[in-house]
């Protein structure tokens, strides 16, 4: 029966990231009481002025993100592995006059040449971003000192029983695994050649983890 579930719980996310992508902003604004974006851009506020490089954005979703690196003047390239998260992230692109730079690829195998980038960025990915092959991957296309910022987890605070629901939610969908305050960062992403600690930062009735990493030279 538990295999049962897990397996319902992949097919989902699944869907959500393909078939149904084109529900993923409505269903992130329901499932974080309207934080989702706070919780997102909550990992800018760490990223280096845009003048020192190329940022990438390991799944991008549909675009919201990009949107923002652009518009605080970063030069950025999103890379994401659905088809359907890809067109739908063009085409916001295009509706605001902003021209795409985004590649369909997966995260452990960069289609991108040695020091490519002054930060790697992912908001909400999946497991692959803890995955050694996706580490050795950033690792590999950071520069010296390059930056690596993951948003793993946004979390309501609320107190009130829709908050409440939510939460057993996430938590029942395996979403509060193994991403809480008490997971070792530090020695975590050290095995990895990474120097890193998460912070969290307030959002309305809410707060959002991010991890802040740097390559280790």
């Amino acid at each position: 029966m538990n295999q049962l579930w897990w397996r319902f719980v992949r097919f989902g996310f699944r869907l959500l990231y393909n078939e149904l992508a084109f529900t993923y902003d409505w269903v992130s604004w329901f499932v974080s009481l309207g934080s989702w974006r706070c919780w997102q851009r909550s990992a800018l506020k760490h990223l280096t002025p845009p003048d020192v490089g190329c940022v990438l954005e390991l799944a991008h979703g549909t675009g919201n993100l990009q949107l923002d690196l652009r518009e605080a003047g970063y030069n950025s390239i999103g890379l994401d592995l659905s088809p359907a998260m890809g067109r739908i992230a063009s085409r916001k692109l295009a509706q605001h006059g902003v021209k795409s730079h985004l590649v369909r690829a997966q995260a452990q195998q960069l289609p991108f040449a040695d020091t490519s980038f002054s930060a790697v960025i992912s908001t909400f990915p999946t497991d692959f971003i803890l995955a050694p092959e996706t580490l050795r991957e950033v690792h590999r296309v950071l520069v010296a000192n390059g930056q690596f910022l993951i948003v793993p987890n946004g979390t309501l605070t609320g107190g009130d029983a829709l908050a409440g629901l939510i939460e057993w939610l996430y938590k029942i969908t395996g979403q509060r695994e193994g991403k809480g305050q008490e997971w070792d960062v530090a020695t975590f992403f050290a095995e990895q050649n990474f120097d890193a600690q998460i912070v969290t930062k307030p959002c309305p009735r809410s707060e959002a983890q991010v991890i802040v990493a740097r390559k280790r030279v």
